[in-house]
């Protein structure tokens, strides 16, 4: 199956960096396997700007394309996202009508973060920095994000739980890749690789100590970074030391490929491990070197000495490395990508509608009776008022009781009106969830998990309310997406929400994933009913609600929520005073 891929980095382009790396070798591979990709990048260079800005005007995405300058990315200042930024990748988007849309680094802000926001398709998100997680600083923000990613991948164990302390969920560790045919090894010479960093000075300043005794070995020392220092190299040692920029992945296999040894450092780039493992050289890189740099020159010693161990560490690194290529990276991205669509529901469009003969009714899926503790409306009272409303079904999803919803179904027997017994059931720490059609109540305080099993042990329906409701307690990322092929119904219109944008975020939430949409006005006061309803075809039982659901569209009759408000605590006073 071939994909329209993007992918996503917050680097400029046009500076060498480890996430581009990784991002331009899985871009090559994954063509390589007949997927179209496109990577949207930002960029320094105004030629790259101007082609990128010509680019979204025209429509034709092809390679790579600059849609912006990159985003400043200190981590010690809450940097905003620029405006104009989202618009051109929200234009990007909308042109390259992606299948799978691939973010690198969002904790980084930049086009990563505002891709994997503005997406409206699968969607997966790669980390690899572990110094780079700030972004966004605030929690709710980084709630949001995760609504909206798929698929949590990182490029090592240590990256997956860094990442996963301000990004929780369960992460898929891929490689970082290397390219095994640009690293493969030439015949080695005795020469010893010495990167060289801010933190990996000492480390340096000790291997060329040990370099002194080492008379018919030279050195190169491998700069991997665009501010690291030039070494002070001895005056005995000049004719065998050298100094060289490896800020690119050619340049550095130029100069690994035919060394011996190499010895990465500590705070180092952190492919140099993987790719000069390729190379098929043996790696210098004991334990707690960081703290002790004179373990570097003991061991560089001692492979320098030892042939027999030097070929043995190099084979066995050459070995470990043998499926981390580029080319295997990409086929596990391949396998994620059609497992990460495959959660998305594909409802195949009907020649006829089945309930084509019904009539059209008004049905209110979500409200309270005074059987709930913070609302007082008698059930009886709840009946009259919704026929007078013209509704043509309610569903009464009192607070962890279901007394009431039994109370307003004996009510509404022989009229018109069809009353839904339901349930909103508090779980243990992911919100509430809502049972349609149950026969008994459901006990709160139980998981997720274990609540969505015992609605479903009554045939019933899994409604999830207010799902993005973050001025209340609701289901985290993670659990949403575990839990998508057992959710019927996801409410998108909540008349009492504070906020419309918490109802637009459940609106594509449910438009991506081909949930059923919902919608009730959570009314607790009688002039709250129907504020929140759906227009749908008349029905009977669980199956055909279902079916008529697929035809149905959402009803936005908001009143005004201070008002509506203020009634219920009118109400709540004089239930207590009266109880008093």
């Amino acid at each position: 199956m071939a994909f329209r891929i993007c992918l996503v980095t917050p680097h400029a382009w046009s500076v060498p960096h480890d996430t581009n790396e990784h991002v331009a070798g899985v871009a090559d591979a994954l063509r390589a396997r007949g997927h179209t990709v496109v990577v949207l990048a930002p960029s320094s260079r105004s030629a790259d700007l101007l082609a990128g800005r010509r680019a979204l005007q025209t429509g034709v995405l092809d390679d790579v394309v600059a849609v912006s300058r990159a985003v400043p990315v200190s981590p010690r200042s809450a940097v905003g996202i620029p405006i104009g930024v989202r618009a051109s990748v929200a234009t990007a988007l909308g042109h390259g009508r992606f299948d799978v849309v691939h973010g690198f680094d969002p904790g980084v802000p930049g086009l990563s973060y505002v891709a994997l926001l503005e997406a409206e398709t699968t969607t997966l998100a790669t980390f690899i920095d572990p110094e780079r997680l700030g972004f966004p600083p605030r929690r709710t923000h980084r709630d949001r994000l995760l609504a909206r990613i798929d698929t949590l991948l990182a490029t090592s164990d240590e990256v997956a739980a860094r990442a996963g302390d301000r990004f929780p969920g369960a992460y898929t560790v891929i490689p970082a890749g290397v390219d095994l045919d640009l690293f493969a090894p030439t015949r080695k010479a005795k020469r010893i690789v010495l990167e060289m960093s801010a933190g990996g000075r000492s480390v340096v300043r000790a291997a060329l100590r040990a370099l002194r005794g080492l008379d018919d070995w030279e050195a190169i020392v491998l700069r991997t970074g665009r501010l690291a220092a030039r070494p002070s190299i001895p005056l005995r040692l000049r004719d065998r030391v050298h100094v060289r920029t490896g800020l690119t992945g050619d340049a550095r296999a130029h100069v690994l490929r035919s060394a011996s040894l190499v010895v990465p450092s500590p705070d180092g780039l952190r492919r140099l491990r993987d790719e000069a493992a390729a190379a098929g050289c043996a790696v210098v890189d004991p334990p707690d070197l960081a703290s002790q740099p004179e373990l570097a020159a003991a061991a560089l010693l001692r492979f320098a000495e030892d042939e027999k161990a030097r070929d043995k560490d190099a084979a066995a690194r050459h070995a470990s490395v043998s499926g981390s290529g580029f080319g295997d990276v990409a086929e596990r991205l391949d396998g994620l990508y059609v497992s990460a669509q495959g959660r998305r529901r594909t409802t195949r469009r009907q020649e006829t509608e089945p309930l084509a003969d019904r009539e059209w009714i008004v049905v209110d899926l979500h409200m309270h009776t005074n059987h709930s503790h913070d609302c007082a409306i008698d059930p009886a009272e709840l009946v009259e008022h919704a026929e007078a409303e013209n509704l043509g079904a309610i569903a009464v999803t009192d607070h962890n009781v279901f007394s009431g919803a039994l109370e307003a179904v004996e009510l509404a027997r022989g009229r018109d009106l069809i009353v839904i017994p339901g349930e909103e059931v508090k779980t243990d720490r992911d919100g509430e969830v809502i049972g349609l059609f149950l026969h008994e109540e459901i006990p709160r305080g139980m998981t997720f998990t274990d609540t969505v099993a015992a609605i479903r042990e009554q045939d019933g329906v899994v409604y999830v309310p207010h799902p993005f409701d973050r001025m209340h307690s609701i289901p985290s990322p993670a659990t949403l997406h575990h839990h998508l092929p057992e959710i019927d119904v996801l409410e998108v219109y909540n008349a009492r929400l504070l906020f419309d944008a918490y109802n637009d975020e459940a609106v594509r939430f449910a438009r991506k994933y081909g949930l059923l949409a919902g919608a009730g006005s959570d009314a607790h006061v009688l002039q709250g009913v129907g504020t929140g309803a759906l227009r749908m075809r008349r029905f009977d039982g669980p199956e055909e609600f279902l079916v008529s659901l697929r035809t149905a569209s959402v009803l936005r009759r908001p009143k005004s929520l201070a008002y509506l408000q203020s009634l219920k605590w009118v109400a709540q006073m004089k239930e207590r005073v009266a109880g008093g």
